[in-house]
């Protein structure tokens, strides 16, 4: 049997690694984040991400990790030492490329900014900020802990440290104008000019914005706004030489996240730490894991079994067709049908792709053997990708 991680489809390997602390809880966030006021002891989750570490190796020896990507919680408040000691035990396991892309996601506070040449240091060659907006009542509202001029003082230090750098704004936020968030934008794109993250604001169950929005207390953009201010995003973008090369991610070309290419892509890839979620093609097949969200529990489990893992689930042809078409169809590239096949055992019904293109939602690219999604379906894409997958 092929197996679908290796050429000619072979999307690389990457290990995702989950420090699950922060300062505070953003009230719109619903990521696995936890405050603790105690000190964290960093040396003793070193140790066990080692011990995870090398668990997963035994599940996927022999790999070539393409790229590291630390994120959270806040990956910045680590001492450089402990990032570096990871690094260290993720080189033990597996041959880590030359030009590996390690990433780290940061706070632009400017505390978390004095440690970015140690980071530097320690082996990461590029951060993402989350900046989230340029507007310090929203900001404050955000829950933000930093202003505008302590994100643009951090975005600068970075920009001074490393050659590959990006940060994330929010948009869609409560009261926000076409004409603000075009200015904000164009701001933007004057501190990161080769990559920016661009996310709708959505309320997701179990967080505070949920709260207040079911109460009323907080009101966001209804669609016809929210797309108004995605179509100006895309335009904008697009005018600077930042075209989206996924829904909610711009870049320069030759400047894109490869650790996200790689999700999207449908590569394959280790998660350690408390929450992580893993894709790796063992033995056993391609298999989803994902670990204990408590960081005191998923340590405990480390220290008792080597891992944190919770849930091993196998991936049958049905789920891999459709975790690839829900990856794949995010980028502006699209997806090769073929390997859609692969994964799926069948290919796509000839009328759906008809019925798509006709009404100008999906398009068959000039090179006649990639599919992706045209800017009008962007807007509808879990539709389409329910359509085709069924």
């Amino acid at each position: 049997m092929t197996n679908p991680a290796l050429p000619p489809f072979d999307a690389g390997f990457g290990v995702y690694v989950h420090w699950p602390f922060c300062q505070s809880k953003c009230p719109y966030c619903d990521f696995n984040s936890h405050v603790r006021r105690a000190a964290i002891d960093e040396a003793r989750f070193v140790s066990a991400f080692r011990r995870e570490l090398e668990h997963m190796k035994s599940l996927a020896p022999e790999r070539t990790v393409s790229s590291i990507f630390f994120g959270g919680g806040t990956p910045s408040l680590m001492k450089p030492e402990t990032v570096g000691g990871i690094l260290e035990a993720i080189g033990d396991q597996w041959t880590i490329a030359k030009d590996c892309e390690i990433s780290l996601e940061a706070n632009p506070t400017s505390v978390e900014a004095t440690r970015f040449r140690g980071y530097r240091a320690a082996g990461v060659n590029r951060v993402s900020l989350g900046v989230q907006a340029l507007n310090d009542a929203d900001l404050k509202a955000l829950g933000r802990l930093h202003t505008v001029g302590e994100a643009l003082v951090a975005v600068s230090t970075a920009a001074s440290i490393f050659e590959r750098f990006s940060f994330d704004l929010i948009y869609a936020r409560p009261n926000q104008s076409i004409m603000s968030w075009r200015e904000e934008l164009i701001e933007a794109l004057a501190h990161a000019p080769t990559h920016l993250s661009l996310y709708q604001l959505t309320i997701e169950e179990g967080t505070a914005f949920h709260a207040l929005h079911e109460a009323g207390k907080l009101i966001v953009p209804g669609d016809d706004h929210a797309r108004a201010l995605f179509e100006t995003t895309q335009e904008i973008c697009s005018a600077h030489g930042m075209p989206a090369y996924e829904v909610s991610n711009h870049a320069k070309p030759g400047h894109e996240c490869r650790h996200n290419l790689l999700y999207w892509r449908y590569g394959e890839y280790a998660g350690i730490g408390p929450g992580a979620h893993g894709r790796l093609v063992t033995a056993r097949g391609r298999r989803a894991f994902s670990t204990e969200k408590s960081p005191e529990a998923w340590l405990d489990y480390v220290e008792r079994d080597d891992h944190g893992i919770v849930s091993d689930e196998p991936l049958g042809n049905e789920a891999e067709g459709d975790e690839f078409l829900l990856m794949g169809l995010r980028l502006t590239e699209g997806i090769d049908p073929d390997r859609f096949r692969m994964l799926r055992g069948r290919g796509f019904e000839a009328a759906r792709i008809e019925a798509l293109v006709e009404e100008n939602l999906i398009e068959i690219c000039s090179d006649k053997r990639r599919l992706r999604v045209t800017p009008k379906g962007f807007p509808v894409l879990d539709a389409i990708v329910a359509d085709l997958a069924a």
